[in-house]
C-alpha cells in the first residue's frame, strides 16, 4: 500500500451510494489509507480534514457541498457521479477504478477553480459562507419585483429591478446563471459573472468582471420571502438595508479532471451545447 491518504465524502441519501462505498473499501485499502468516510449532508462537528485526495460519491450537488468543506484544507477532489447529469462529477465508478492509481501518483494534476466568500451583516447575526458555484438573491414571496444596487469596489455597476441577481464563479457559469441567460466561462478563468434574474429592462444583460474587487449588493427593496442562496443548497433570509458582500475566497477548489475528457466535449455531451437542430 502507498503512503497516500484518501478521504471519502458521499451523499448517503442517494440510492446505492452507501453500498457502493462499502463494496470499494477493500479495493481502496490496497492503494491508500482510507482516513474517513463523511456524509455530505452532515455539517456539524466536522473533523479536521487531512488527506491527499477526496473522492466524492454523489452528483454535482454533492461535489459542491464537498468543495465548501474540503477546499480550505487544500485537498483535491475527484467527483464520482452517482446521479443524473454528472457535469462536475465527471467520473463513473468504472473510470474511477481505471484512473485512481495514476491520480494518486500525481499524473493527473488538479485544476484550480475560483471560489467565493459571501457575507451578510456583522456580529452574532452575521452570515458567512463559501460558494463554489454561485450566490443568488431570489425575490421570494409574494414574488413582487425587488430592487438591488450592485457595486464593484467603489464603482456602481447598476441598479437591478426584477427577480434578483446571481454572482457566479466560472464553475457556476454552467449552472443557475446559464439557465438565466448568462455566458459560459471556461472553469479555470479568473472572472465572475453577474447575471440578473428576469430584469425589468430588455437592455439589462449579464456582465463578466474580474474578481479582484468585492461585489456589494445593497438591498433597497425586497419581499418578505427574499433570500440569499449559496450553491442552491444553503440560504439565509434578507431584509431591506442589508448589504451582501461577495469576494474571492482565499482558497480555490482543486478538482481532478477526467483525463479522457475536455471541457468543450463535456458541454456537448452533457448540455448538448453547439449541436445542430434535428430536422424531421
Amino acid at each position: 500500500m502507498s503512503d497516500k491518504r484518501i478521504l471519502i465524502v458521499a451523499n448517503m441519501a442517494k440510492p446505492g451510494v452507501s453500498e457502493q462505498v462499502e463494496s470499494l473499501r477493500p479495493w481502496f485499502a490496497e492503494r491508500a489509507d482510507l482516513v474517513d468516510v463523511l456524509d455530505s449532508r452532515v455539517t456539524d462537528s466536522l473533523p479536521e480534514l487531512d488527506a491527499d485526495l477526496c473522492i466524492v460519491f454523489g452528483g454535482d450537488g454533492t461535489l459542491l457541498a464537498a468543495a465548501r468543506r474540503v477546499a480550505p484544507a487544500g485537498i483535491p477532489m475527484m467527483g464520482v457521479n452517482m446521479g443524473k447529469l454528472g457535469f462536475l462529477a465527471e467520473f463513473s465508478v468504472e473510470h474511477m477504478r481505471r484512473h485512481l492509481d495514476e491520480i494518486l501518483a500525481g499524473k493527473v494534476p488538479p485544476t484550480e477553480r475560483l471560489m467565493l466568500t459571501v457575507r451578510v451583516g456583522d456580529g452574532e447575526a452575521a452570515f458567512t459562507s463559501l460558494a463554489a458555484n454561485d450566490a443568488a438573491i431570489t425575490a421570494g414571496e409574494p414574488f413582487r419585483m425587488i430592487e438591488l444596487c450592485v457595486d464593484r469596489g467603489d464603482v456602481c455597476i447598476s441598479t437591478y429591478l426584477g427577480d434578483g441577481v446571481i454572482v457566479a464563479t466560472p464553475t457556476g457559469s454552467t449552472g443557475y446563471s446559464l439557465s438565466a441567460g448568462g455566458p459560459i466561462l471556461e472553469p479555470t478563468l479568473e472572472a465572475l459573472v453577474i447575471t440578473p434574474l428576469a430584469p425589468h429592462s430588455i437592455s439589462m444583460r449579464p456582465i463578466v468582471v474580474a474578481p479582484s474587487q468585492t461585489v456589494r449588493i445593497r438591498t433597497t427593496r425586497l419581499n418578505p420571502g427574499t433570500r440569499l442562496v449559496i450553491d442552491g443548497q444553503v440560504s439565509t433570509p434578507l431584509t431591506e438595508g442589508q448589504t451582501v458582500e461577495v469576494s474571492r475566497a482565499p482558497c480555490d477548489a482543486k478538482v481532478v479532471p477526467h483525463p479522457g475528457r475536455e471541457f468543450f466535449g463535456t458541454l456537448t455531451d452533457k448540455l448538448q451545447w453547439g449541436t445542430s437542430p434535428h430536422h424531421m
